[in-house]
């Protein structure tokens, strides 16, 4: 394994559309050495002001249900809360002690035994396929059966469940409503679309909707999905989409888009993840008696991080494509963004390059025809080991 000096994810940007937890999130990635754009895809509507969550609650206050399937610690223990505020907690408690209780994994069990209640069944597997299972073999038709949501519509379970005779309440615990303020979203869609970042992060299945739906009002959708699947206009790598887990994937994977997902449904993993994942798809290539590992927005340099600019990272890229060949300065030009048809802007990007780099034997000028990398001679190209950390 290739040790480094610096973290793993050092030199590469990573988007961040988290709203609830990004804090986290950011500050995992960043002491792994990433660079973050965060622009949350989504806000939360407060629960004080939820409507449709005071409605529901009332709704099941009043006419009993069978069944409670509680999915998430946080939501749970947000939706006891916002009853109490309006006045009704003990009135939902009460309903709640006397109902079959089903909790999705260990932390929706502790939430509900700190509110004084005690659940029916939980799964060891933490899934909500095991509990549709489970509620469907002991059979639902004429059942009343209360689905707590957090953020995401779950449509498959409810529809399994309505299919199989069921009456369905659901609970909108913390609503998702599109942001506010759209220029953080708007300046991760041109990262994205314009090789800015390596990676984007999603944490829920409503953030990847939302920055679809975003791309879609501003006319960038193609140009989105292009460069998250690597092809057409988009660059030649894709932008790497980590997920959390399957069901915030699908939006995705409905329109083309591969994505990655960790064992574990979790923040951690999902980092642990990237580590692996972006160090891996770095190419790397013996240059000039060293190492050299073209990162996303740097150059792994042996065991030394080297910023680079934009225009640089363009010209290495495309020196890399054929390491040791002769690439001639219109090639070059055509890779520079905004560089017009003066040649020059080749030679000032270059010498910027080099001083970036701090070791001008990496590349070599062919007087006359234009510029190329100092392979070694038998080197090897290849994709970069996943480093330690």
């Amino acid at each position: 394994m290739y040790e480094t000096k610096t973290g793993p994810l050092a030199g590469f940007t990573v988007g961040v559309t988290a709203a609830r937890r990004a804090d986290e999130l950011i500050a995992l990635l960043r002491r792994r050495g990433a660079a973050v754009v965060h622009a949350p895809a989504l806000r939360i509507v407060p629960l004080a002001d939820d409507s449709e969550l005071l409605a529901a609650t009332k709704e099941l206050i009043g006419c009993a249900p069978d069944v409670v399937v509680a999915t998430t610690a946080i939501g749970f223990r947000g939706w006891i809360e916002a009853a109490d505020g309006w006045g009704i907690g003990e009135e939902l408690l009460a309903r709640l002690r006397a109902t079959e209780l089903l909790a999705r994994g260990p932390k929706v069990k502790g939430a509900i035994r700190a509110a004084g209640l005690v659940e029916t069944w939980s799964p060891d597997s933490e899934s909500l396929a095991e509990v549709l299972e489970r509620l469907l073999a002991g059979g639902v038709a004429g059942r009343r059966i209360a689905l707590q949501l957090h953020g995401e519509p779950l449509p498959g379970f409810v529809e399994a469940l309505r299919a199989g005779g069921a009456e369905v309440v659901v609970v909108p615990v913390y609503r998702w409503m599109a942001p506010e303020d759209l220029a953080p979203l708007d300046r991760l869609l041109d990262a994205v679309i314009g090789g800015g970042v390596d990676a984007v992060s999603f944490t829920s299945a409503p953030a990847a909707a939302s920055l679809l739906s975003r791309a879609e009002e501003r006319g960038v959708r193609e140009p989105l999905l292009e460069a998250l699947r690597g092809v057409g206009g988009g660059p030649s790598v894709p932008v790497l989409s980590a997920c959390v887990g399957p069901v915030t994937a699908l939006p995705l994977q409905a329109h083309g888009v591969d994505t990655v997902q960790p064992e574990r449904f979790r923040l951690g993993p999902l980092v642990q993840l990237l580590c692996q994942e972006l160090p891996g798809r770095a190419r790397v290539l013996p240059v000039a008696g060293h190492r050299v590992e073209l990162r996303g927005h740097a150059v792994l340099l042996d065991a030394e991080l080297r910023p680079v600019p934009p225009a640089g990272m363009a010209l290495l890229r495309t020196l890399a494509r054929r390491p040791g060949w002769v690439v001639s300065r219109a090639d070059l030009l055509r890779a520079l963004p905004g560089a017009g048809r003066d040649e020059h802007a080749v030679e000032t990007a270059m010498a910027r390059l080099r001083v970036a780099l701090g070791a001008p034997k990496l590349i070599q000028t062919v007087v006359k025809r234009g510029y190329r990398l100092s392979l070694d001679a038998g080197g090897e190209v290849k994709y970069g080991e996943t480093p330690a950390g």
